[in-house]
């Protein structure tokens, strides 16, 4: 089973992946926990180059193939194995962010990067995709805090650091995306404590356990 987690900066996904971890590892589930970008050895590269601040200004184009390497690797060296070995693979992002971010968030054509995602996953696509759901001003405001509180500012700050606008439209991007794949993805309500949201994602989790 490979379940992955979207939303917009600082709707939680962290603290809901460990707890869905938590939760299947009490029910005998074999799991793997990753994210994007940085899943692979040549990821965590990637990684520092496309969050540091010392990147902003990077063309669109540039900062999409470097999303697509980190994946390809990603799937390549750590998901595909993981499913093969019958494990439940849980992803901090994944294909679905390159659409929304790039596509809605940066204005490239959102079909043209599904079919670059289609090279990349080499036809591994999640079995649910959980969508956490923020006002973007909320979530900008968490995410700001905690990498503050992390002192993460400077090395995983590029996003943070774009405009308000731009997280709106990223926001929209993910409703809008997952209006469009409803077989796949279900939209969790992130703004209340993390132990209801964890209840209606365990609500959608528990019937695919074995």
């Amino acid at each position: 089973m490979f379940i992955t987690f979207e939303g917009i900066e600082g709707t939680g996904k962290s603290t809901q992946i460990a707890l869905l971890d938590e939760l299947l590892k009490s029910r005998g589930v074999k799991t793997l926990l990753t994210r994007e970008p940085g899943g692979s050895a040549l990821g965590r590269d990637l990684r520092r180059l496309l969050l540091h601040m010392d990147s902003q200004g990077m063309a669109a184009p540039a900062e999409l193939f470097l999303y697509l390497a980190d994946r390809a690797q990603h799937v390549a060296q750590v998901i595909r194995p993981a499913l093969a070995q019958g494990k439940w693979v849980l992803s901090d992002r994944f294909a679905d962010s390159t659409v929304v971010y790039q596509g809605y968030g940066r204005g490239l054509d959102p079909r043209t990067l599904h079919s670059l995602n289609e090279v990349a996953v080499a036809g591994l696509w999640p079995d649910l995709t959980l969508l956490l759901d923020l006002p973007a001003e909320t979530g900008l405001n968490r995410a700001l805090a905690r990498n503050l509180r992390e002192g993460k500012s400077r090395e995983e700050g590029r996003f943070e650091a774009e405009a308000l606008d731009f997280h709106n439209r990223v926001r929209e991007g993910y409703l809008t995306w997952a209006a469009l794949h409803r077989e796949r993805i279900r939209v969790i309500p992130a703004d209340e404590r993390p132990e209801a949201v964890f209840n209606r994602i365990k609500a959608l989790v528990e019937p695919l356990l074995p």
